[in-house]
């Protein structure tokens, strides 16, 4: 088994056909075909249906791990590189959504200004979909929401954001600036999915308060969540980073003490440690972060405002 058999098996998952692959790689599909039969005979298995160009399941098996070693291979290069030179290569980084809103152009601008050899690479997720991304290696590493359960990850918390009740501002709940969970009891929300994290956190909530939260709607993504409350269409408990800084109507936010804080979080896998560029991209991460947080209602720093249920 090679690196050219593993980046052709890689190159026909991307592309869909031989001859495509053929093109991405510089080469001619004879070659190509020859690493995959290479490949399949030492594996004793049928990666590619010929039938249709696709993977068979042992194939998709075999490129997720061939994946993982070929960007191993590149940041090998680029770390030794950037021993003797500025820090250079790639970093795959997720992020969910509400994150990406305040975080995301400033980081691009702040890697280009510190890190030009850097390439960053962002994939817009939800924490479910972008932690199995982080575990396979098909991503360096990930801002997501905790709670996270994975021994193979390192989890390094960036701040806690409120949970706030967004409203219309003719709504009747938008006259105090502070609202008790029981102020919700029967009054329609829109609501995520059963089942999600945030909608467990609410229902435990809830819960606790001695209420049911109603759905008027379920509606799977915060930042949607946010929009619909901004253009008339309900209100909704949202995490503060779901919230625009500024919207063509006006609309209010209202805190209610009961609920928890939701931590905001920088994963990667344990090992290998990250790449001279995924640590570049953390870095600038949580130098915006220190400076911005005060420009972010809502936002918390440090190991005491994490841990804690609520400000004081």
């Amino acid at each position: 088994m090679d690196v050219r058999q593993l980046a052709a098996l890689v190159a026909i998952a991307d592309h869909g056909t031989f001859s495509a692959a053929a093109r991405a790689l510089y080469t001619v599909q004879s070659n190509i075909s020859g690493h995959i039969a290479k490949l399949e005979r030492e594996l004793g298995a049928t990666l590619v249906d010929r039938s249709n160009g696709g993977l068979t399941d042992e194939g998709e098996r075999v490129v997720e791990r061939a994946r993982r070693v070929l960007h191993e291979i590149d940041d090998i290069v680029a770390d030794i590189a950037s021993l003797n030179d500025e820090v250079s290569g790639d970093a795959r980084i997720g992020v969910i959504g509400t994150a990406a809103r305040w975080m995301m152009a400033q980081l691009l601008e702040t890697v280009g200004d510190q890190y030009p050899r850097v390439r960053p690479t962002i994939l817009e997720g939800s924490t479910s979909t972008l932690i199995p991304n982080v575990i396979s290696g098909a991503l360096n590493a990930a801002v997501v929401h905790l709670p996270i359960d994975e021994p193979e990850l390192v989890i390094e918390p960036l701040f806690a954001e409120d949970l706030v009740l967004l409203t219309p501002t003719d709504h009747l709940l938008a006259t105090e600036s502070t609202r008790q969970l029981q102020d919700l009891h029967d009054i329609p929300l829109l609501l995520p999915p059963p089942g999600t994290a945030m909608r467990r956190v609410l229902d435990r909530a809830a819960g606790a308060a001695g209420i049911t939260l109603a759905a008027q709607a379920e509606i799977d993504g915060v930042r949607l969540l946010a929009s619909l409350v901004i253009d008339g269409h309900g209100i909704a408990i949202v995490p503060a980073t779901a919230i625009p800084r500024s919207a063509a109507q006006p609309f209010a936010r209202i805190n209610l003490p009961e609920l928890p804080r939701r931590v905001v979080a920088w994963a990667r896998r344990r090992r290998p440690a990250p790449s001279a560029a995924t640590q570049a991209v953390h870095d600038a991460l949580t130098h915006i972060i220190t400076a911005s947080a005060d420009e972010q209602p809502g936002i918390w720093l440090g190991d005491d405002a994490i841990a804690s249920t609520r400000p004081s």
